[in-house]
């Protein structure tokens, strides 16, 4: 009998609930602003939270949010459904995460969020029925003067990354830097610019930013990686001057900045190669100077009749076999061998000594081989220019 009792009550129950007749107490959707104490400023992130407590069965449901007008915003994820107990009920439980932005100061509204819910009644049949949430107020601040770039974050972590030890690089090789700025509550867009690295002897060749964000119950993870190629400029060594930028940390309400350290950009000094010690002093004896001598007249008398058919790069040429570098060189940029074309270059301005037009080539080669959206250099058209250079100068 108790069993019979207690069935009967249930079916009465459960038609009571699915009735065309809907009590308002049985569908409930709120939207909360977290840290709603706090005024938040311009461009600040605001975290909103759309709940739905609902003890009706539902079929279909859509949720319609509001213009939201002066705000840019994201939703955090997809929607959410889980249920809870309450004194013993069962309650469907609907969450959407949103983060929005204020676009200017004053006093905003967040617009009543609209759920259409399709119901069943008592004979089975569906219903259509929208439950709407209390628009809200927010108060917004108008962003405090700063001398750059405006930036509240929520968290900030920053990392500099290298291809390879900065200060251990191989002869003609170069190094690239990579920093990566992780910004929580912030769209890509608010990240500042990427910054203009300078150093006073190093060759910068910046590359392209990028940036993405991914979605985080605590609001958007915004990444920007800047990246540049560096060479030493003068062969040895060059210092990177630091960068700097401001930002606003939303957590403890307190204006900070952010420092990346300078850094030392330098050659292997265990990989350059050894000097040439001098030659020692030759004696001669005189009859071995006379013979030389007479030797030489004949080679400079040769020198001038074959010189009539020879000028220019074609005599260079003819001196090349005599200098392991210059044959280097050729060598390499028949091979079409960048590294190895650069550095036998630089080599051969080690030993023969400063030219300024050589050094110019070598930093258009460089350029070339460094820049971006450049073609590559044409290494034999290269080598010549420099071995004339070299020549001539």
């Amino acid at each position: 009998m108790r069993a019979l009792i207690l069935c009967l009550t249930l079916i009465a129950g459960f038609a009571q609930a699915q009735t065309r007749e809907v009590d308002p107490a049985d569908l409930q959707l709120t939207v909360t602003v977290e840290n709603a104490e706090i005024a938040p400023y311009q461009g600040e992130m605001v975290l909103v939270t759309i709940h739905g407590a609902y003890r009706r069965h539902i079929t279909l449901e859509k949720l319609v949010q509001p213009d939201l007008e002066g705000f840019n915003w994201m939703q955090l994820g997809q929607d959410s459904w889980y249920e809870t107990r309450v004194r013993g009920k069962k309650v469907k439980n609907f969450r959407r995460r949103m983060a929005l932005f204020p676009e200017k100061a004053g006093r905003l509204t967040i617009g009543s969020f609209v759920h259409k819910l399709t119901l069943t009644d008592e004979g089975n049949d569906w219903f259509e029925h929208d439950v709407r949430s209390e628009p809200l107020t927010l108060d917004v601040a108008a962003a405090p003067p700063v001398e750059g770039w405006w930036f509240p974050v929520r968290r900030l972590e920053i990392s500099d990354q290298w291809s390879n030890a900065p200060d251990q690089l191989k002869e003609g090789e170069g190094v690239l830097r990579v920093i990566r700025v992780t910004a929580v509550g912030a769209s890509p867009d608010m990240i500042p610019p990427m910054p203009d690295l300078s150093s006073p002897s190093a060759m910068i060749f910046p590359h392209p930013e990028q940036r993405f964000v991914e979605l985080s119950p605590d609001g958007p993870v915004s990444m920007a990686f800047w990246r540049w190629t560096i060479r030493p400029g003068n062969g040895r060594s060059a210092i990177l001057e630091p960068l700097s930028f401001d930002y606003f940390d939303t957590t403890t309400r307190k204006a900070l900045s952010a420092t990346i350290s300078a850094q030392r950009v330098a050659m292997d000094e265990t990989d350059l190669p050894e000097p040439t010690p001098p030659a020692p002093p030759v004696r001669l004896r005189p009859a071995l100077l006379a013979g030389t001598g007479v030797m030489a007249l004949a080679a400079a008398l040769a020198a001038l009749m074959i010189g009539r058919a020879m000028s220019g790069p074609t005599r260079l040429a003819s001196m090349v076999p005599f200098n392991s570098l210059y044959r280097g060189l050729k060598r390499a940029a028949h091979q079409k061998d960048l590294a190895a074309t650069r550095r036998m270059a630089t080599a051969i301005l080690r030993s023969d000594g400063p030219n300024a037009q050589a050094s110019r080539l070598l930093v258009q080669f460089d350029s070339a081989v460094f820049g971006t959206g450049r073609p590559a250099p044409d290494t034999t058209r290269f080598a010549r220019d420099f071995l004339t250079a070299m020549k001539n100068g």
